[in-house]
């Protein structure tokens, strides 16, 4: 992915600075543990609300899981919005539409403070129109806020709704919002591959990338798949590199060569000696729907291990 990256249209806002959170919101929810809330959006209750309003095309029902104070604001394509009626009255439109099924997908979650959760979504749509069914993506963020007990959002972001493009590789149902850990982990994950691979003289897959990057949820479907599993799991130790907002592990992505302006996934393999054998570097990975099973069999195959015998 090495287009906007939705990560950061979360983390960017840094919920303090552009709400104007005041001292009668904290008050609202300091003293208090956080709410126990898993990563799915079947365990987080208010997205499963937000979503059934919008199939629903209630537009009174979705303006209600928004703040009135401090009011919700939205960043649509068009720029920043102050108008509170925007984010509800686009989704309500949606069912004029032809709304037929709406997917949330959840990649990313961010505990932002006590009572503020941060989610990178992907929503996959399907359209009813006359012209046929039409299945589409819009690509965003939610800012949600605990107040009095009650969850609603305080601040969005979303691009335009796009065709949805064909992919060849599988897609993961419910991507996995730990798939990448902290970035501070990553030394110590490679150290411990490393240490693996030099019993069972497997190698050692680095994956660049973050958990707000579809990309790489996608790649990582691909590496549990039937058919291509067994060749990760028999020759390889994956490890996945947390980048950041492409603003950490950069000394790991210089050391193995991995050229993050070219985006993510990227991959590089070491041996057991911690010596790169190779790295990609023209962003051959960052893209899925560009590549399909074969490209990913071809380069695990050609980068697997070499046995005593010659034979890999």
């Amino acid at each position: 992915m090495n287009t906007v990256h939705f990560k950061r249209i979360l983390l960017l806002l840094l919920f303090v600075q552009i709400v104007g959170f005041g001292q009668a919101d904290f008050q609202q929810v300091r003293g208090r543990e956080p709410a126990q809330t898993a990563t799915s959006s079947a365990a987080f209750e208010p997205l499963d609300h937000w979503k059934t309003a919008v199939l629903s095309g209630d537009r009174k029902a979705i303006s209600a899981l928004y703040t009135i104070s401090p009011p919700a604001q939205a960043k649509i394509p068009q720029g920043q919005t102050q108008d509170p009626a925007e984010e509800p009255g686009y989704w309500a439109s949606l069912r004029g539409a032809g709304l037929s099924h709406l997917d949330v997908k959840i990649l990313e979650v961010k505990d932002l403070q006590l009572g503020v959760k941060g989610l990178v979504l992907r929503f996959e749509v399907e359209l009813r129109t006359p012209e046929g069914e039409k299945s589409g993506i819009i690509s965003g963020s939610q800012i949600w806020l605990e107040q009095v007990g009650e969850w609603r959002i305080v601040q969005t972001q979303r691009s335009d709704l796009v065709a949805k493009p064909i992919m060849r590789l599988p897609e993961p149902a419910k991507p996995n919002t730990q798939l990448y850990p902290d970035p501070e982990r990553a030394p110590a994950e490679i150290a411990s591959a490393l240490a693996a691979a030099k019993k069972d003289r497997k190698r050692v897959l680095l994956v660049f990338g973050g958990n707000w990057c579809y990309d790489c949820h996608v790649l990582d479907a691909t590496f549990h798949s039937k058919a291509i599993a067994p060749l990760v799991n028999d020759n390889y130790h994956v490890v996945h590199v947390n980048v950041g907002d492409y603003d950490k592990n950069l000394d790991l992505a210089k050391k193995y060569e991995i050229p993050l302006d070219k985006g993510v996934p990227s991959l590089a393999i070491l041996d057991p000696d911690a010596q790169r054998v190779v790295s990609q570097k023209k962003g051959e990975f960052e893209s899925t729907v560009r590549i399909g099973p074969e490209d990913v069999v071809q380069f695990l195959k050609l980068w697997k291990p070499v046995l005593a015998n010659g034979i890999g």
